[in-house]
């Protein structure tokens, strides 16, 4: 059983800076990458960071590219988002999640090929 455990959340000043961490342990699976996805009450769970775990190449959404990197340390078995100069609009829980396998181009920002998930985090960026 995969399990991811997001860590680093909390309140944050616009034009801060917060890192989280997600660790995921189990056991041995399946993992093409792993993402970072975000949701606020009452509405659609939006896609923010990917990376392709044998690579390291990454994908982001438009609307933190620039302010936010995702990263990963294998021996850990941890992915990471690091997010710089947050904005009020970043207020959100975020949620790592697996990719056990490549879908295809583009894929890694579809939720729908994420299989595993972990119950998030709050991030709350103040004004």
């Amino acid at each position: 059983q995969v399990q991811l455990v997001e860590s680093g959340g909390g309140l944050v000043q616009a034009g801060g800076s917060l890192r989280l961490s997600c660790a995921a342990s189990g056991g041995t699976f399946s993992r093409y990458g792993m993402g970072w996805f975000r949701q606020v009450p009452g509405k659609e769970r939006e896609f923010v960071a990917a990376i392709i775990w044998s690579s390291g190449s990454m994908q982001y959404s438009d609307s933190v590219k620039g302010r936010f990197t995702i990263s990963r340390d294998n021996a850990k078995n941890t992915v990471y988002l690091q997010m710089n100069s947050l904005k009020p609009e970043d207020t959100a829980v975020y949620y790592c999640a697996v990719v056990p396998f490549n879908q295809g181009m583009g894929s890694l920002s579809r939720r729908n090929v994420y299989s595993y998930w972990g119950q998030g985090t709050q991030v709350t960026v103040s004004s």
